[in-house]
């Protein structure tokens, strides 16, 4: 009787054509993400936990990593600050969008060391920083998705959520989490 169990878990094992060791080594691209972020003239740059806070700004659990909120902070250390929609402008704000976006980016890739690891962006959780009678956090929120969506295709669709904050953190324009599902 062990013996047929034996022979029958052997059996059923290779009956699987796509084995979890075989899924791994597969490529989720018919193009290089690396070369198409220079494509896009995008620079990857060294993300620093601001100063003061005791978090990591990438947190891996099984396949899946969690972004910390990012802002629109450049390699340099300047701020896209204010209120959108009255500090900034709309297309201001989709700029600060887009930047964190890199920022998230470069996080990603000090996390994992190869973004074609991504199997999709999963969730996105963009916050606006505004008065009470903005209301156009979606077209803000915009720049941050149509950076995963140029990079990573149809695996860059997300689910999300774009809403306005009374204040952020130094008064940053936007602030993003993301949730990403990777190769293990």
């Amino acid at each position: 009787m062990k013996h047929l169990l034996f022979i029958l878990l052997i059996l059923l094992s290779s009956c699987n054509p796509k084995a979890p060791e075989t899924q791994n080594s597969e490529s989720l691209y018919d193009y290089d993400i690396e070369e198409k972020i220079e494509e896009l003239g995008i620079q990857l740059n060294p993300q620093k936990t601001p100063p003061g806070l005791k978090i990591q700004m990438a947190t891996q659990s099984g396949n899946m990593i969690y972004l910390s909120g990012n802002g629109p902070i450049s390699a340099s250390g300047e701020r896209i600050d204010g209120k959108v929609g009255t500090d900034l402008t709309t297309e201001q704000g989709y700029e600060a969008a887009r930047l964190t976006a890199i920022n998230h980016l470069s996080v990603l890739k000090e996390e994992i060391g190869d973004l074609n690891k991504v199997v999709r962006i999963v969730k996105v959780f963009g916050m606006v920083n505004c008065d009470a009678s903005y209301t156009e956090h979606p077209k803000v929120i915009n720049g941050y998705s149509e950076v995963m969506l140029e990079v990573f295709g149809e695996r860059g669709k997300h689910s999300r959520s774009a809403v306005g904050m009374n204040s952020l953190p130094w008064n940053l324009a936007c602030e993003i989490e993301t949730i990403v599902e990777i190769q293990e």
